[in-house]
Formats: C-alpha cells, structure tokens, sequence
C-alpha cells in the first residue's frame, strides 16, 4: 500500500501513514468529466406565462359570413387582431397574440421544466469518479497538468499533503506559514483566484483545497475546506480538471477509508 507523510503544526516530518486504496487507484478523466458535468445545473429561466396574449384580440373577428365585424372580403389573413380604430362597419384591425404577429406570444419559449432535469448517474459510477479525483490528487504530473505555473518549475513535493489533526488550532496567518514550509515553490498557487471571464474553462484558478474530519473545524477564508464525508466532483475537480493542490488532516484520511474502503 502506498505511504504519506505526515506533517506536524511546525512544518516538520513526524511519521508515515498507510493510505487508502483509493490514493493509488487508476485515474479516469473521461468518467471524472462525465460524473462533473452531470452535476452542473442549468439557470432555471422563462417568459412570463401570459406573455404577448393579454390583450382583447382573439376570437373578436367573426368567421361567419356577415358584414359586422368579419374579415371576409378584405383580403386579409384570419389571424386574431385586436381592434385599433372603427369607422362605422370598418375596423382598423393589428394582429395579436400568435407568435407570426408584432408584440405576440414566443413560438416555443424555454420552459423550467426542462432546466431542472439532470443526467441520471449510477451510485458505483459516481464513486468510481470520486475515487480517481482522489488518487489524482497523489499525483505529481496531474497537479502540474493542473497549474500550468507549477509545470514550469522543477521542484520536489510528497503527495497527498498529510498534517496532523493539530491544524484546527491554527488561524489563517499561521496556516499561511506552515503551508510555505511544506509546499515551498508550489505555495504560489495555494491561494484562490476571483472566478475567471464568462466564457472561459472554470477551475484552473482553484487554489488549496483542506480536506478535514467531520468533527473538526477549520476557518479561513483564503483556502477551501470540506469535511471528508461531502467530499465529491466539484471540489476535487472543477472545470473537469482532476489534480486540485489538496490537504488533508489524518483524521479526514481515515474517514475517506472508512467511506471508500
């Protein structure tokens, strides 16, 4: 089985750990990308349902062959119109309603419905996914396929990143600290980006990611945190970009066996 490092609250080696299976497990991209996307949600949005119809148009132009409000005669389509100005048994008639006419309905709007359908994923695919994004955070290549500022820098880094459960005593300055210690080079990336343009592949600004226990508590503000039981898609690989900087606690590690065997 594979070993990780454990770090102390000074940035010190203290001891060696055995790992999970799921840290040296095979790396999927395309099931990680499949599970990510599925999870995405679209922006439920939709026209007003009564759009373009409220008005007095629809069935006022009789279909009966007399002179009192009928259009027969007149060379005009039999759409509904609504009624702009009379002149004794003459109308001056705008169409309404229908989609074909100026101010009317939208043929076929976007519906809500549709929007808050999601892609159905199987229970043993999506914690296969989980699984590779975890084992990808062990790897080296992938973190530096990740950040492309790190692929340029030839540096040393024992992956995963383990400290001992003595963190949570921390505040973010001294987190700050231990962390230059431990990354070294790599700490350049450890802080989160803004979200980038609309437009542009999400994920490769995301900073370090602490995975924690579910009894322990972390607060800052410049680095995610998530307990080990919430862990999923979306933290570990957002942008369908696998191989997120990560730290965990030893207790967050124990829990991920005990979740994942």
């Amino acid at each position: 089985m594979a070993k990780a490092i454990v770090f102390n609250i000074e940035g010190k080696k203290i001891k060696e750990i055995e790992l999970p299976k799921s840290f040296s497990g095979p790396i999927h991209n395309e099931l990680i990308a499949k599970v990510y996307l599925s999870s995405l949600k679209k922006h439920p949005y939709a026209p007003y349902l009564w759009a373009g119809m409220e008005t007095a148009a629809s069935g006022k132009i009789r279909h009966a062959r007399r002179k009192w409000k009928t259009a027969y005669g007149y060379g005009i389509s039999r759409v509904p119109r609504k009624i702009m100005t009379r002149r004794g048994s003459r109308f001056f008639w705008r169409g309404a309603v229908i989609a074909s006419t100026r101010g009317g309905r939208e043929a076929h709007p976007p519906k809500i419905e549709a929007a808050l359908k999601s892609k159905k994923i199987n229970k043993k695919e999506r914690i296969a996914a989980i699984k590779s994004a975890v084992a990808a955070t062990a790897s080296l290549e992938m973190l530096k396929k990740k950040y492309k500022s790190l692929s340029r820098k030839k540096f040393e880094l024992s992956l995963p990143i383990v400290v001992e459960s003595n963190i949570t005593k921390l505040n973010t300055s001294e987190l700050f600290e231990l962390l230059k210690k431990i990354l070294g080079d790599a700490i350049i990336v450890a802080k989160k980006k803004k979200t980038g343009k609309t437009g542009k592949a999400r994920g490769k600004g995301s900073g370090l990611l602490i995975v924690r226990g579910s009894k322990e508590r972390i607060k800052t503000k410049i680095f995610d945190v998530v307990s080990a039981a919430n862990l999923g898609i979306k933290e570990l690989a957002a942008g369908c970009m696998p191989g997120r900087l990560t730290l965990y606690t030893e207790e967050a590690i124990k829990e991920l066996e005990r979740r994942f065997g």
